[in-house]
């Protein structure tokens, strides 16, 4: 009898043990292992978040997500989630809580990055939040911008371009040149005469002067200063023509020079302007067709990536291993 009733002590007992460290593993695991105090914050978008979810500061695990209420203001909604945190931590008032997973298979937590300042949070406050990013959404967004992008603006570009193309070639091809030819008959016509008209200008100058004495004999007194203050006004004239022809002169033979370089530039390289204008229509063609085929790959592309993500989240073993597909060929 003795030893059975030992046996039934030492089995209530073990009993008993396991039931304590079965509450304290409970409390660990929950992270109720304390008194703590409550804070909350808004979101317009809480992918993965639940009760229960971890509050970590600075990757350190601090409580879990207590409450989940949505606001409806009008047509937009938030959602305010309320946790809890270890009773005296002190979280600095310009601390930011963000909704963020520290892996693809990760699972998503509060993460609360400490701010600089001294001055901490009173219980129950608000505390600063930000959005989660989601690179799988802003693939598909940068996808459907290019997609807009090139029908709105590449291809009406591309077409002006081709446009532009065969207006430079027609011009290159005959208009050009005879332009090229007027004007050097122009330039040289006037190279040709403003010699002379410098020439006969300083001449005509030149006769004034020497007949200034006579004139002076012949006019009388009141008509001496008119006479005076109109030759000078004329040799003024004259000099400032001189200058003005020689800059002329030396304006003509600069675009001369241009000119000349223009047209053996355009001769001496005809066969390459033709066939670079040929390349550059056949590559913009080509960009045009196949425009619309790879916009249609980037959308794809964009709507696998985010299947992909979605089929993760809600099953990360898919990972280590999943179902081979099945065989859907028809046996012969």
């Amino acid at each position: 009898m003795r030893s059975n009733k030992i046996n039934y002590i030492a089995v209530g007992a073990f009993v008993v043990a396991a039931l304590i460290g079965l509450v304290i593993a409970t409390a660990l695991l929950t992270g109720r292992t304390g008194a703590t105090e409550s804070y909350f914050a808004m979101y317009r978008n809480i992918g993965g978040v639940k009760f229960g979810t971890q509050v970590v500061f600075e990757g350190y695990q601090i409580g879990q997500v207590e409450e989940i209420e949505p606001l409806v203001k009008g047509n937009k909604i938030q959602f305010k989630i309320m946790f809890s945190v270890q009773e005296g931590w002190k979280i600095p008032d310009d601390s930011v809580a963000q909704i963020a997973s520290s892996g693809l298979l990760a699972p998503v937590v509060i993460s609360i990055k400490s701010g600089k300042s001294e001055k901490a949070l009173k219980p129950g406050s608000f505390v600063p939040s930000k959005e989660s990013a989601n690179i799988f959404a802003a693939i598909s967004e940068v996808a459907g911008e290019m997609s807009d992008l090139s029908n709105t603006s590449l291809k009406p570009l591309l077409s002006s371009v081709n446009q532009a193309v065969q207006t430079f070639e027609k011009i290159l091809g005959d208009d050009g040149k005879a332009l090229i030819k007027e004007i050097r008959i122009v330039t040289k016509d006037i190279a040709e005469k403003v010699p002379s008209i410098t020439k006969n200008v300083s001449s005509f100058t030149s006769k004034l002067n020497n007949s200034g004495d006579e004139l002076n004999a012949l006019l009388s007194s009141d008509n001496r200063k008119k006479v005076e203050t109109m030759i000078s006004d004329i040799s003024l004239a004259m000099s400032n023509f001189s200058n003005l022809s020689k800059e002329l002169k030396g304006s003509q033979a600069k675009l001369d020079a241009l000119l000349i370089s223009m047209n053996k530039t355009v001769d001496g390289n005809k066969k390459s302007i033709d066939k670079s204008v040929k390349d550059f229509r056949y590559i913009v063609s080509s960009i045009a067709e196949h425009i619309q085929s790879f916009n249609q790959n980037m959308e794809a592309t964009s709507r696998n990536m985010y299947e992909f993500s979605r089929q993760i989240r809600q099953n990360p073993g898919l990972l280590l291993g999943g179902t081979a597909p099945n065989d859907q060929a028809t046996s012969r």
